[in-house]
């Protein structure tokens, strides 16, 4: 579905261009949700579930700013999770306005077993477009979410730092 806006050109290509990322995005999600590899978890507990899981303990701040996820909206789903026994909040004590998560057992057993099978799914969903289309829009998703912060140049002719040699 087109923008409406009876603007310029160039606004009207970018909120055409914003409208088709921001519906493929979803749609993509979407799928992804419906395809039941998370079992009870939602996308942000999963998401704090895999990156203690990849990166080690970390503070709330920390997790906030790889899922970009507001403070408010972090601290509800770690409260979650803390319920449900999969993190645990480690006050330091030296500093104990310092507090570090941790994936406790159960947290480290849910994530070992749904990351490989969501893991696979999007894996799947993403067959949808070729290999070096994937690096492509690899790249043109990681300059739009730069922004003006580097020169066009410089993130599309960069090779793919995730790509298989």
């Amino acid at each position: 579905m087109p923008t409406h806006f009876e603007g310029d050109e160039r606004t009207k290509l970018a909120l055409d261009t914003f409208i088709k990322f921001t519906r493929a995005a979803g749609a993509f999600e979407s799928r992804l949700l419906h395809r039941g590899q998370l079992g009870d978890l939602t996308l942000s507990q999963f998401g704090v579930l895999e990156t203690l899981h990849h990166l080690g303990p970390l503070c709330p701040g920390q997790i906030s700013a790889k899922l970009l996820k507001s403070s408010g909206n972090i601290t509800l789903v770690l409260d979650n999770l803390e319920k449900q026994g999969l993190v645990q909040r480690v006050r330091d004590t030296e500093d104990r306005r310092k507090i570090t998560l941790t994936l406790t057992p159960a947290g480290e057993a849910v994530i070992t077993e749904v990351f490989p099978r969501q893991a696979a799914v999007i894996a799947d969903e993403m067959s949808a477009l070729t290999p070096a289309e994937q690096e492509t829009l690899g790249r043109l998703c990681k300059k739009l979410g730069l922004g003006a912060s580097e020169s066009p140049d410089s993130i599309v002719n960069q090779p793919n730092p995730l790509s298989v040699s």
